[in-house]
């Protein structure tokens, strides 16, 4: 059974029905035994994606504030080569990029063939930052959802392999994450006093997430959400479903290297052959 649990398109989501700090019984020690394996595999499979150039990834992250976003990218992508992944993070809009539709600035970034790209945070803040504090009309974010699966879909049908994972904490969770940083020198420069002020408006993220999730888990781009209360877990779970989903396409890439390797050896001898009557 995969540790991260997979949305299903049409299927109306309740946070409340799902365990932050579940670990589906497994040991912090047998965890990370696991996930060095897995992210070895993962280094291995990018190099195969990059090479053979056929297909991109791309991985969402969306989640509260100190779910671990950035601790997720660090540790799940440690073997993966920095020449063929990057990572985009999502901050408020500039004026240039508020003077065109919400997805202009996001489809600049998107993976090329042969890619990966990270996503911290998303095209999702429109249905969710937006939403919660009444940025736009209701009349305007409603009708985002459409919007976001049909871009995705168009981003599927030209050959990206897309990945969305919603980090899931607790609120006690966060609180103690929160105040960690008050306590430790090394964190201190993570204080906000935003990320308080939007800890009170909890309720109204999870509402806006449980709509995301909702209406915007589909074939093409379904979501997963991850028990991230247990930082070791969440690392295994990411991992884990990338994992899964990129195996299937192993073969291809390898037969398609292949393929490339045949080109490759008749070209180098037709130019010995050719150099030898020269």
């Amino acid at each position: 059974m995969s540790l991260a649990i997979k949305v299903n398109a049409n299927q109306q989501v309740n946070l409340a029905d799902y365990n932050s700090s579940d670990t589906r019984n497994l040991n912090k020690e047998e965890a990370i035994t696991r996930f060095k394996e897995i992210t070895k595999e993962l280094g291995d499979l990018q190099e195969s994606l990059y090479a053979a150039g056929e297909n991109s990834v791309l991985v969402i992250l969306q989640g509260m504030d100190t779910s671990g976003k950035d601790g997720t990218i660090r540790s799940v992508m440690d073997h993966v080569n920095p020449q063929g992944c990057r990572v985009e993070s999502f901050k408020a809009p500039t004026q240039k990029e508020l003077s065109h539709d919400f997805l202009w600035r996001v489809h600049q970034v998107t993976p090329p063939l042969g890619m990966v790209t990270i996503f911290n945070r998303s095209h999702y803040e429109e249905v969710l930052v937006v939403r919660v504090h009444n940025i736009k009309l209701e009349a305007v974010w409603q009708k985002h959802y459409h919007h976001i699966n049909e871009f995705e879909r168009l981003l599927s049908d030209s050959g990206a392999i897309i990945l969305k994972f919603f980090l899931h904490i607790s609120k006690d969770e966060q609180r103690k994450r929160l105040e960690a940083r008050e306590e430790e020198a090394e964190k201190a420069w993570k204080l906000s006093v935003g990320d308080w002020q939007e800890r009170e408006l909890w309720d109204n993220y999870q509402q806006a997430y449980e709509d995301a999730l909702s209406k915007c888990s589909t074939e093409a781009a379904p979501w997963h959400i991850i028990p991230a209360d247990k930082k070791w877990f969440r690392n295994l779970a990411v991992a884990e479903a990338i994992i899964e989903k990129l195996r299937p396409y192993h073969q291809h890439w390898q037969a398609a290297l292949n393929d490339m390797a045949k080109e490759r050896i008749a070209e180098l001898e037709t130019f010995k052959k050719d150099k030898e009557t020269a």
